[in-house]
């Protein structure tokens, strides 16, 4: 059993910076992507950034030159550094695992991150 929880979310200014990490426990195996996603009321999910087990990084356009994601494995944990914050950025962030031969999903409960003055 794969379990995700996130922690770091909260209330920011613009302009501000937050982390968020999310803890792995269970059974990972050696290959794997593990992601960053974010959901805003009304909208649908959508990738925010992703690492793969060789930290190889994707990031989604709109945070690019922004937010950095990172992975400690020796701790089972991955990292979202978010700088520059804006108002749109306001969403429900959620860690996600992808690992094994059919890519398996799994998902954390999810942080709430609010841009706002």
């Amino acid at each position: 059993q794969v379990q995700l929880v996130e922690s770091g979310g909260g209330l920011v200014q613009p302009g501000g910076s937050l982390r968020l990490s999310c803890v792995v426990s269970g059974s990972i195996l050696e290959i794997n992507i593990m992601g960053w996603y974010r959901q805003a009321p009304g909208k649908e999910r959508e990738l925010v950034a992703s690492i793969t087990s060789r930290t190889s990084t994707n990031y989604a356009d709109s945070v690019k030159g922004r937010f950095t994601i990172s992975r400690d494995n020796d701790k089972n944990t991955l990292y979202l550094q978010m700088h520059s914050l804006k108002p749109e950025d306001t969403a429900v962030y959620y860690c996600n695992l992808k690992q094994g031969r059919t890519w398996n999903n799994y998902w954390g409960q999810g942080t709430q991150v609010t841009v706002s003055s």
